[in-house]
């Protein structure tokens, strides 16, 4: 069975878990490099980016998890996540010093859509996604505002306005929280992309 691991530091931890865990996935919490070992693709879920950057500090957390996502091992990260996989944050002072996972080739921008109380959902066209639009939800969210050549855009609000859903090989990322939804279809997507990811099974 497809293990994932969902960093359980701070923020929408119980969320990720649930959904997984409805999708037929084997979940495990994660809060240490040891806790890594064996798992088959990783969740970096919303929350504080500074404050899950200095919990896993204390620990070494993220730079282990840095070098296995060089390695290959899928990550998703939602909100502060995507933040996490970027390689360059505006305004990112407050993560300074701290390791974060890099590897998404992006700039992101914090709190690119306003405060807490500027909290809103909009319905998404995302990328190779069948059926309705997704119902995104965006809480303090930041914004892709720089792209790499090797970055897919997957979502933008408005259609053609700021990127706020990519992949780039085994890393997906939204702005937005699709954990708050009842929708299970990005969940669905990482799933597979893990799945594709795993090699075969000799029988």
């Amino acid at each position: 069975m497809t293990l994932i691991g969902v960093i359980a530091l701070q923020g929408a931890v119980s969320e990720h878990v649930a959904m997984l865990t409805a999708l037929g996935a084997s979940v495990r919490e994660v809060r240490t490099p040891d806790q890594l070992e064996g798992v088959d693709g990783v969740v970096l879920p919303g929350g504080e980016s500074t404050a899950m950057a200095r919990a896993a500090a204390k620990v070494g957390l993220f730079e282990e998890l840095a070098a296995r996502r060089a390695a290959g091992l899928p990550i998703f990260g939602t909100c502060a996540g995507l933040i996490l996989l970027s390689e360059r944050v505006e305004d990112g002072a407050a993560l300074d010093g701290f390791a974060t996972v890099g590897g998404l080739d992006i700039t992101a921008r914090r709190n690119a859509f306003g405060g807490q109380l500027a909290s809103f959902t909009e319905d998404l066209s995302v990328a190779g996604m069948d059926g309705p639009a997704f119902p995104a939800v965006f809480i303090r969210a930041p914004q892709v505002v720089e792209l790499g050549p090797d970055v897919e855009v997957l979502a933008r609000t408005g259609g053609d306005g700021p990127v706020v859903a990519v992949r780039q090989g085994n890393l997906l990322a939204t702005s937005f929280h699709p954990e708050l939804t009842a929708d299970v279809r990005l969940h669905r997507y990482f799933r597979a992309m893990v799945r594709s990811s795993q090699p075969p099974v000799d029988v």
